[in-house]
């Protein structure tokens, strides 16, 4: 590994007025799982890897019922699938945390080196978009905040600007009758990557789906929503037919390739059974909350 200089910022305001003055040549990083790996091989070499959990706003993690729930981009996925609101509210995001490698790695790993490393394997990222979850973004120039979805571009790219740093994510309030859920494939029970992901929102009245949002994960150069399924399902009652249409429907979204891990037609054939899966599971837990 090439020579760099740990940087352990004491606050998002010294994150920002360091990626100001050095950009391309510093990193951000929240727990390290990815951006090691790729300095060890050559991929990154950064000049500077800033800390971004030793910034306490990172760390941030609250839940409202009438507002919401904000997790700090370095809270690692443990805390996060261990939380009891978000096991309650979001099953799905607790789900798709609670997959990310091994114990220890979850432990380290987080929401926001999820996203910002920009893999189409990513768990993290079909749930929180499913959701409709926004990434909150500070430069010296101020903040924004950016839906999820479309904050990857390609494997490995993203919008964010070399002078920015992901500090929080704002996930809406549960609905009553809305309720998530997230599914994935992969050949081991952990340290393997998704060979393909499902995250899935639905609302329900009573049997009736009245919105539901599909999105895919590991069958694309970026995660997928599949819009055909999601206005297909809207309107109908979530029975057998109707949701294995739907799965249909999602997996003639997906754009998957050929590799050692599968072939298109088996992570299409996946899609499928995820999609089918996720809706189920989710149109349960959101009957389950309508009173």
């Amino acid at each position: 590994m090439h020579e760099f200089t740990y940087v352990a910022p004491s606050s998002v305001e010294e994150i920002v007025q360091f990626l100001a003055q050095h950009r391309e040549k510093a990193r951000p990083f929240c727990g390290g799982t990815d951006i090691l790996v790729q300095m060890r091989s050559g991929v990154r070499r950064p000049s500077y890897l800033l800390d971004v959990k030793t910034a306490p706003e990172t760390r941030l993690f609250e839940f409202d019922p009438a507002k919401g729930l904000r997790i700090g981009a370095a809270v690692p996925c443990a805390d996060v699938s261990a939380d009891p609101a978000v096991r309650r509210y979001y099953p799905g995001l607790a789900e798709a945390a609670n997959l990310i490698g091994s114990v220890q790695i979850r432990n380290r790993a987080s929401l926001g080196g999820n996203l910002a490393n920009a893999s189409p394997a990513a768990d993290t990222v079909p749930a929180l978009i499913a959701l409709g979850a926004k990434a909150v973004l500070r430069s010296v120039q101020g903040q924004r905040e950016v839906p999820v979805e479309g904050f990857v571009t390609a494997p490995g790219r993203t919008i964010l600007n070399a002078d920015e740093v992901i500090t929080e994510f704002v996930i809406p309030p549960p609905q009553r009758g809305g309720a998530d859920a997230y599914l994935r494939f992969v050949p081991r029970n952990e340290m393997d990557i998704a060979v393909a992901g499902v995250g899935v929102f639905v609302k329900m009245e009573g049997q009736r789906c009245v919105e539901a949002r599909i999105v895919l994960g590991a069958v694309g150069p970026t995660q997928i929503v599949a819009s055909e399924a999601m206005a297909y399902l809207r309107g109908r009652t979530l029975n057998e037919g109707v949701v294995s249409h739907a799965a249909e429907l999602a997996a003639q979204a997906a754009s998957p390739i050929d590799d050692v891990r599968g072939t298109r037609e088996f992570r299409r054939h996946l899609v499928a059974v995820l999609t089918r899966r996720s809706l189920l599971a989710a149109a349960k837990r959101a009957q389950a909350n309508q009173s």
